[in-house]
């Protein structure tokens, strides 16, 4: 049977999950697009319910035929889409290490999901959110990860001390250049890496608390949250004297 009604029950439903308080009463949130959708299904994160175009094959059998018309009408993309499933969202219950990384008060849905992305490229092992940042199972954030979603450990954290191994925090201008203690902590089995966002950066009390301050020498002011993090995981993992602190396999 397909749905030809954008009133149906199931996507309005799809409706509210484009809203943060919906999505964290519910515990689920979407993705949209073939991409993804394979992305899912290559991680092992099975959808609890998908819709896609009618004659598609998107998501096998547990997906549900929908006319594309009322498809688009419940589709958060401009140019609609082709299959949306809904996902459990998953949470560890502490941010792990070899390498994390922290964000403080990013409030861009974009820079989040592009973090995700970097996150996976460098093998990192998990991806912690401070007070107020954006939610990364917003569609926008997930759409940016471009499937990392599906891939990087996603953890909550209140407190500094609950992030693991040496921390270092991202401070314009601060510190010493992130390549030299880099190098510095090259006997680290685990650091993480805390960084805010533009205009605000980190709080006082929370660069402070770390163990290690660091900046990235540029010729501009600053960087937005996503590029500083990528340049940064970069000197972690990649700078010279570095230890490699991927996850197996990345």
């Amino acid at each position: 049977m397909t749905i030809t009604s954008p009133h149906n029950p199931h996507l309005k439903q799809l409706r509210r999950l484009a809203r943060r308080r919906e999505r964290e009463r519910d515990g689920r949130f979407t993705a949209e697009g073939e991409d993804l959708i394979v992305a899912a299904e290559r991680a092992g994160w099975p959808a609890v319910e998908g819709y896609r175009v009618a004659g598609s094959e998107l998501g096998g059998a547990q997906f549900t035929d929908v006319a594309p018309d009322a498809l688009a009408a419940v589709s958060t993309l401009g140019s609609g889409t082709r299959a949306i499933g809904v996902y459990e969202q998953r949470w560890l219950d502490a941010p792990v290490g070899p390498l994390c990384v922290y964000l403080h008060g990013v409030h861009d849905p974009g820079n989040v999901g592009t973090l995700l992305r970097s996150a996976l490229a460098f093998g990192a092992s998990c991806l912690a959110l401070g007070p107020d940042c954006a939610d990364p199972y917003s569609p926008k954030a997930v759409r940016a990860s471009m499937g990392a979603i599906f891939a990087v450990e996603l953890a909550r954290v209140r407190d500094t001390a609950e992030l693991p191994g040496e921390r270092v925090a991202l401070v314009a201008g601060a510190g010493e250049p992130l390549q030299a203690q880099s190098a510095a902590l090259a006997g680290s089995a685990v650091v993480t890496l805390l960084v805010g966002a533009e205009r605000a950066g980190l709080p006082a009390e929370m660069v402070s608390a770390c163990e290690h301050v660091a900046h990235i020498p540029i010729a501009a002011e600053s960087l937005n949250a996503a590029m500083a993090a990528t340049v940064a995981l970069y000197e972690l993992v990649r700078g010279a004297g570095a230890p490699d602190r991927r996850m197996p396999g990345s």
